[in-house]
């Protein structure tokens, strides 16, 4: 029963929180609207701060605990890609130039043939 009602109460801890990022985010984007008097770079810093506010509040979430993991596993894969060397990539570039200019060239010979096959007939 007890687990029940922490999750419970987890779940509504992590809602307020996301409220709360929400209109802080609101919040700094109103008053970068409400406030054109100020300086540009004086509004989009409180934009900003308003931003970074707002995504640590949401991190501090079990969802965004789940984001952040999600991300750093991601780069850690990344890390693991073999990336082709330049040679490769200009190698394998020019096959698929010249495959589609050969495929071009089958298509346009295919409706060339279907083109007179069909005046042919129709004349």
């Amino acid at each position: 029963m007890s687990s029940k009602a922490e999750a419970s109460e987890s779940n509504n801890n992590d809602l307020i929180k996301w409220l709360v990022a929400i209109l802080i985010f609101a919040a700094g984007t109103i008053s970068f609207y409400i406030f054109p008097e100020l300086s540009v770079l004086v509004r989009v810093g409180i934009l900003l701060i308003a931003l970074g506010v707002a995504v640590f509040i949401a991190l501090t979430t079990e969802k965004g605990r789940s984001i952040w993991r999600f991300g750093k596993d991601a780069e850690i894969e990344v890390r693991k890609v073999v990336w082709p060397t330049r040679q490769e990539t200009t190698q394998t570039t020019l096959i698929v130039i010249a495959m589609v200019i050969v495929m071009a060239l089958l298509i346009w010979m295919v409706d060339s043939i279907l083109f007179w096959i069909v005046k042919t007939v129709t004349q």
